[in-house]
Parts: structure tokens; C-alpha cells; sequence
């Protein structure tokens, strides 16, 4: 059972703790004194530490409202997920993995007699649908962006494989080029 004293997260983590965690949870650009609140600290430490973060590619920042803000970077993120891929997946389990959801995406696209998202939202926005369906689509739209989504991230990690494998490995060659 998570820990529901306040206290507790203020002791066991610094604000700077605190403002990264709350930053990891982020789904779209939000105000730094947003961030300050629920990380409960100063302006000031969430400013200084969103900074830091800022100059090692994990946020971006931005502004609401023409206040300034900070997201989480998305090509951070992108390569993050990648390569957690690559790290937990052998190549042979992302082909597997890969047929799996081509085969889900090619599935959904016979069900309901489309050749794509595109063209079975064309047909949702066309109308004439009863609500019951209409929810019932929108589920398999959501749906259907997940399945490409996760298309999208085992290609990149079955195209990166080979490159992240060996960058990721220790060397074993003792001889150095700064020597």
C-alpha cells in the first residue's frame, strides 16, 4: 500500500528528487509552478532543477499560457523506450513481436472492411452511426494507435538493434586509441 503521509516523500527524497519525479509523470507541458506545487518545493528549486534537466535533454521547455513551461523531451523518450526494447528483448522476440502486431493491425483492418485508421476514421466522422457504436469505434481507434505505436518502436529497436548491442556492451579490446 503506497505511503499516504506528505511527510514521508519530503524525507525520503530532496526537492531536486522530488521535481525529476514529478517531471517523469508528465503527459503534456506544464507551468513550473505546477511542477514546484506537486513536487512540493520553492519555484526557485523546481526552476534551477527543470534548468539542469533542460540542459541534459530531458525536458524541453515551452510556455502555457505564456507562462513558461517544461515537457518531457519526446526524442529522449523515443530512445529511452527503444532501447528498454532492445535491452529486454532478444532480435529474435521482436520479429516474433513484430509479426504479432502486423498480424493484430491487419485483423482490425479486415474486421471492419477498411485498409487503415485513416480510412475507418473517415468512415466514423462520415456519421449516421448510433452512439453505442460510435464508443464502440472510438475503443477501436484507440486501439488501433497503440497497435502502430508499438509497430512504430519495434521497428526503430529492430533497426537500432545491432548498433545499441554493441554501443551497450563492455569492450573487451585493451587497446585504446587515447593511449
Amino acid at each position: 500500500m503506497a505511503d499516504s503521509n506528505p511527510e514521508s516523500w519530503t524525507e525520503r527524497m530532496s526537492g531536486r528528487e522530488r521535481v525529476r519525479h514529478v517531471v517523469e509523470l508528465l503527459d503534456e507541458p506544464t507551468p513550473v509552478q505546477e511542477i514546484a506545487n506537486r513536487a512540493d518545493v520553492s519555484r526557485t528549486t523546481a526552476d534551477d532543477e527543470l534548468k539542469r534537466l533542460q540542459s541534459d535533454d530531458w525536458v524541453t521547455k515551452t510556455t502555457v499560457d505564456g507562462t513558461k513551461a517544461y515537457d518531457l523531451n519526446p526524442v529522449r523518450m523515443l530512445f529511452d523506450e527503444v532501447t528498454d526494447l532492445i535491452e529486454a528483448h532478444s532480435r529474435d522476440e521482436l520479429e516474433s513481436q513484430l509479426t504479432k502486431l502486423k498480424e493484430e493491425q491487419e485483423g482490425l483492418a479486415t474486421e471492419y472492411g477498411v485498409s487503415s485508421l485513416d480510412e475507418f476514421r473517415q468512415e466514423l466522422a462520415d456519421g449516421g452511426l448510433p452512439a453505442k457504436e460510435l464508443r464502440e469505434r472510438r475503443n477501436v481507434i484507440a486501439t488501433w494507435e497503440t497497435v502502430n505505436t508499438d509497430l512504430r518502436l519495434v521497428k526503430h529497436a529492430l533497426q537500432l538493434y545491432d548498433d545499441i548491442m554493441e554501443l551497450s556492451s563492455p569492450r573487451t579490446d585493451s587497446s585504446s586509441t587515447l593511449a
